[in-house]
């Protein structure tokens, strides 16, 4: 079942997502699917259906109100107008708050290239997340306060991503340590973007689809979303 919602931001705006569920499973754990810098397109939509299928109730938020981007020019553009600490501490927050009325118990937040920096800023900033994984994607670290950080993280990064570089992994994974959080962060010998089956089609060289590394990422997320989200199954 998918549909699109209206859900209320903490502030009392409404805001517009997607949800995808499996059917009959009202109570299912919730699952907040961030966007990539393209928007609310239907690659995006597809992960959150691959959650639903997996038994979660999946919302993605429509970040960009609407606007879906085709070209990099644009992506960028729509990126540089938005307000990440707004997205993430009332567009996100908002989304696992409605999660959590409307039926799910433990809820997670997972986002990919842009939507993993806002997954990062959502760990410290949705004190109502229960688990938060994190794809090839990073804010600025003077941006982290990592001591707020309460959920589980888990991580996917990859070693030839000149986007977001391992240099600025490693940054994070310092402030996590000294901050003494629990975290499991892997690496993968891909570009940018390697778990999004479209990759290729932007014909983008730092961006490359990579069916191995998506696949076991995909194997470590289910089973960690199995421990941390529905660990009486």
């Amino acid at each position: 079942m998918s549909e699109t919602i209206t859900y209320a931001r903490p502030d009392g705006v409404q805001v517009s997502g997607y949800l995808s569920a499996p059917s009959g499973s009202a109570s299912a754990p919730g699952m907040v699917v961030i966007q990539e810098w393209w928007g609310l397109n239907d690659q995006i939509k597809a992960v959150a259906d691959r959650l639903a299928a997996a038994g979660y109730r999946a919302v993605v938020p429509d970040l960009y109100r609407g606007k879906v981007a085709i070209e990099e020019r644009e992506a960028k553009h729509l990126m540089g107008d938005l307000n990440f600490a707004d997205a993430a501490s009332q567009d996100i927050r908002g989304a696992v708050q409605f999660l959590k009325r409307s039926g799910s118990g433990k809820t997670g937040v997972t986002g990919f290239c842009m939507g993993g920096a806002l997954t990062v800023l959502s760990a410290c900033h949705v004190p109502e997340a229960d688990a938060a994984v994190i794809w090839y994607g990073c804010p600025p670290l003077e941006y982290v306060d990592a001591s707020r950080v309460r959920a589980p993280l888990m991580g996917h990064w990859g070693t030839q991503d000149s986007v977001f570089p391992i240099s600025q992994v490693e940054g994070l994974e310092a402030k996590l340590r000294e901050a003494g959080i629990a975290f499991e962060f892997y690496r993968y010998e891909a570009k940018h973007a390697f778990a999004n089956e479209g990759a290729d089609a932007k014909h983008l060289a730092y961006l490359g689809y990579n069916p191995a590394a998506a696949r076991l990422a995909w194997e470590r997320t289910l089973a960690f979303l199995q421990r941390t989200l529905r660990p009486e199954h």
